[in-house]
């Protein structure tokens, strides 16, 4: 008798996709991915969950958390594979967020030729620095990596 290869179990989702089963199981418990279960009680999966998986895989390396990946694919259908356009539609919102990023990454990597991670020798020049704690008015974190402004001195 052929076996059904309509489904995957978990160790082939797994291969397919370069996630660990671990992982699968946990976005299963999360509700991002949905397994059945075989007669003998072992998950299987559909061929669409590898679409699911690379979606999560990669809406997290934009920088979703796993909250955001559950809001973005709890829009698509339950009852039919997601088309292309489904796919295009979440992922255009994409394209800021990257940019974002881009922005982000480009800032810190100029600061790390002025800045050595605090031991300071550029006191002068350092973009961290913060004489009286003026930063705390602007918000937590780390203001001035994050954009805004510092105060002229």
């Amino acid at each position: 008798m052929a076996k059904d290869r309509t489904f995957l179990n978990i160790g082939e989702l797994a291969e397919r996709t370069g996630v660990a089963a671990s992982a699968l199981r946990f976005y299963e418990a999360r509700g991002l991915l949905h397994s059945t279960r075989n007669a003998s009680g072992y998950r299987e999966y559909s061929r669409a969950s590898t679409r699911r998986v690379a979606f999560i895989v990669f809406a997290q390396r934009v920088g979703y958390s796993l909250e955001e990946v559950a809001a973005e694919l709890a829009v698509l259908p339950e009852n039919r594979v997601p088309t292309r356009s489904d796919w295009a539609r979440l992922s255009a919102r994409w394209a800021e967020r990257i940019d974002e990023r881009i922005a982000e990454l480009q800032r810190l990597r100029g600061g790390l030729t002025e800045c050595i991670g605090c031991g300071c020798l550029s006191l002068d020049r350092c973009a961290l620095s913060n004489p009286g704690d003026r930063a705390a008015a602007a918000g937590a974190g780390p203001r001035y990596w994050v954009g805004d402004r510092r105060p002229r001195r």
